[in-house]
């Protein structure tokens, strides 16, 4: 298995945005970090873990796959706080 990822002419579908996408696009739609799904989108086709583990500091690989994610209540609320200020603001 090739130990790079693939070139700009390879694509696979993503669960989240459901169309086709670029390992390039993968790799930093997270402001410029993984998304927390690489891993499980890319292994099929190539070392991704190991690529990452060398591509990125030890703070980012924990930032993107060791944090646990908040609850959804709790980043429902966060967003509709967000939501209510940013209103708030354009007043």
């Amino acid at each position: 298995m090739k130990k790079t990822p693939p070139d700009e002419s390879f694509q696979i579908r993503c669960p989240r945005l459901g169309h086709q996408i670029y390992f390039s696009y993968c790799r930093t739609e997270n402001s410029g970090l993984p998304c927390f799904k690489v891993l499980d989108c890319w292994s099929p086709h190539f070392p991704v873990e190991e690529y990452l583990k060398s591509d990125l500091t030890p703070e980012e690989w924990e930032k993107v796959f060791e944090k646990k994610p908040k609850p959804k209540m709790l980043s429902l609320v966060e967003l509709i706080e967000q939501a209510k200020k940013r209103k708030k603001e354009a007043e």
